[in-house]
């Protein structure tokens, strides 16, 4: 782990599983975070480096009529063109990774989170000390997803089957939260944890 001062724990799980809920909780404690899917797209937010970069590369016509990435037509792109997904990984993930560092670097908090949903999928282990894995069986996921992203459950499906699965996410897991119980449990699960991690600071 690059910040050797604090204990860094990585939360991840697939979609649907709840780690904005986990991370809000842990948030109610004290406990600050990092999102990668917030500095993602900051990297590509209008005025960016990144959008630059894409729009000198794709032309004019990857941008919404505010000058934004039309992030759906780019998704089109690079799930049909796999040099072109390639391409864009190249630019973008370094970028990402040195904005996750340096953010981490500003955690005041007694430790910190990372909260990456691809964090296995893309080898980022390398920038948390444990890996927190949120659980809940491929029904809840696909029904969480297409109640709360109004897609189909076919759609939900593909979105599951292209992440890590379940059983390989759970092999590389310190901790593990259930998220299919009652919030009172997982509140009581969270402050199990917090006090764990507490614990392992004080060892540092």
């Amino acid at each position: 782990m690059k910040n050797t001062h604090k204990l860094i724990i990585g939360v991840t799980g697939g979609i649907g599983s709840g780690k904005s809920t986990v991370t809000d909780k842990f948030f109610e404690l004290g406990i600050e975070h990092v999102d990668a899917d917030i500095v993602a797209r900051e990297v590509v937010a209008i005025g960016s480096f990144g959008l630059a970069e894409i729009t000198s590369h794709f032309g004019l016509g990857i941008l919404l009529s505010d000058g934004s990435l039309n992030r759906a037509k780019l998704r089109e792109i690079i799930f049909s063109y796999p040099e072109e997904k390639k391409w864009l990984n190249q630019l973008l993930h370094p970028m990402i990774n040195k904005e996750i560092i340096k953010r981490i670097g500003e955690i005041s908090s007694s430790y910190g989170l990372l909260v990456v949903p691809l964090l296995l999928e893309n080898n980022l282990q390398y920038l948390v000390d444990r890996i927190l894995v949120i659980d809940v069986s491929e029904a809840t996921q696909i029904s969480r997803t297409t109640q709360r992203d109004q897609v189909s459950v076919e759609q939900a499906q593909t979105i599951i089957n292209a992440q890590i699965s379940r059983q390989d996410r759970l092999s590389q897991a310190d901790d593990i939260i259930d998220n299919e119980n009652e919030p009172l449990q997982l509140t009581q699960k969270i402050a199990d944890l917090h006090k764990k991690y507490l614990a392992l600071v004080a060892e540092i």
